[in-house]
């Protein structure tokens, strides 16, 4: 448990037998997702139950307006027949953020393989449909608007460096924060058990690595949040890119 990376270690929860000559597992890392898929659904069901809202339908509303806002405000009103997919990242992302507040439990977005699989859906997304509805005009995302064209040998091969390395830059900026963040919160969390084994003068100096931890775990809350709205919100940039190239 002194171990801070071993909350990030995946193991097999149950055998699910052989397929092909491969061994199937359902693992840890499976399994809080699947929970993840569940809570959301029952929250939103169980929201939308009554005909008079309450507190937790103004909660899902607060949501769901929030994030058809940005959807809005980053891509026009055609950009809202992505609303659905959007949402479900912001939901799917928030919820397992904060399953990972709690106590031993797994963060799975705490592993580059998660959000990496979530930006490339973004990312396949985007780039399909911008091909579909721009064809060859969707290259024009390549060259920025009123760029002049003597900087073209210049500017194009660094926006596509750019437009290939999105999806990596989209997955480690959640992952690093959310891994770095539950690194930094058992540390401390483990200075407190630690000095506690020196006695009365070890418990006086706990104090201030308690109160660390205690602001901290408020910190992780905080960026559970806004690093589930920061992943909405550059999904709704590039859609809007895919809607509108070139501006």
């Amino acid at each position: 448990m002194a171990d801070p990376i071993h909350q990030f270690l995946i193991t097999d929860v149950l055998n699910l037998g052989e397929f092909a000559g491969q061994r199937l597992v359902l693992t840890n890392s499976a399994a809080y997702m699947v929970l993840t898929v569940v809570l959301v659904s029952c929250f939103m069901l169980f929201a939308g139950r009554r005909l008079v809202p309450g507190r937790w339908q103004a909660l899902a509303e607060m949501a769901y307006e929030g994030i058809a806002g940005t959807v809005r405000s980053q891509g026009g009103a055609e950009a809202m027949r992505f609303f659905p997919l959007v949402f479900t990242l912001f939901a799917f992302i928030l919820t397992a953020n904060l399953i990972g507040m709690v106590p031993f439990a797994f963060t799975v977005t705490s592993h580059i393989i998660v959000t990496f699989a979530l930006a490339m859906l973004v990312f396949v997304v985007v780039t399909v449909y911008g091909l579909a509805r721009n064809g060859a005009r969707f290259f024009r995302l390549l060259m920025p608007t009123g760029v002049p064209m003597f900087l073209a040998p210049v500017i194009v091969p660094i926006e596509i460096v750019s437009y290939v390395s999105r999806p990596s830059s989209h997955a480690v900026r959640l992952f690093a924060v959310m891994l770095a963040g539950h690194i930094t919160l058992k540390v401390f969390a483990g200075f407190v058990v630690s000095l506690g084994d020196f006695g009365p003068l070890g418990l006086a100096a706990a104090i201030l690595p308690l109160a660390m931890t205690v602001a901290l775990t408020a910190l992780e809350l905080l960026m559970s949040v806004i690093q589930a709205y920061i992943f909405t919100l550059l999904t709704c940039m590039y859609l809007n890119d895919a809607l509108h190239p070139g501006h």
